[in-house]
């Protein structure tokens, strides 16, 4: 059976370095989260998971099991129906699973964002690097007296680097005319 390391022994060296670079992204970021936001993180992990579901579900059960035969069993009722103190815990309990999960959230929200900008970059390099790569092999296929000289339209408008001003302008203005039929 193989290790995560003979595994990672078999990908290329330009891989193995571009899984070091994610992985000391993902280090570095989560060694500049505050002490508040870590207790956050674990705090809504535990409240995400399907233990506490399970968890929360049997207490509520238990609390109005005990409190429908508590003066069955000559006990004294800690929350008479409609269960008012049981309602506080409940929304006491949302609020707390709604706030953890929004600063989740933003936290998740601004490390996507940073993710949506390099894959931007990357493509505009790719993207790039493509072009490059069309008109080497135009001027390479030019050049090579064994191969025959041709026209090639579309060769040609792809060695062209994109204007990426004009593409991020056209976005804007769909995105505003799709905003402004949705009013």
């Amino acid at each position: 059976m193989d290790t995560p390391d003979d595994s990672k022994a078999e990908l290329p060296t330009a891989f193995q370095e571009h899984l070091g670079s994610v992985a000391d992204f993902y280090a570095r970021h989560n060694r500049d989260l505050s002490p508040a936001q870590k207790a956050v993180e674990k705090i809504s992990y535990f409240l995400g998971s399907p233990s506490y579901v399970v968890g929360n579900l049997v207490f509520v059960v238990l609390w109005i099991a005990w409190n429908l035969a508590a003066p069955e069993l000559g006990f004294d009722q800690w929350d008479e129906p409609p269960f008012f103190w049981l309602q506080g815990l409940i929304a006491l309990n949302a609020f707390v699973i709604s706030t953890t999960v929004l600063i989740r959230q933003n936290r998740m929200s601004t490390l996507a964002s940073q993710h949506s900008h390099l894959d931007l970059q990357v493509n505009l390099l790719a993207e790039e690097k493509n072009s490059k790569i069309i008109r080497m092999l135009e001027e390479l296929r030019r050049d090579l007296p064994n191969v025959r000289n041709r026209a090639d339209p579309e060769a040609e408008e792809l060695s062209k680097p994109t204007d990426t001003e004009t593409v991020l302008s056209i976005i804007e203005n769909t995105a505003e005319q799709l905003n402004c039929e949705r009013k």
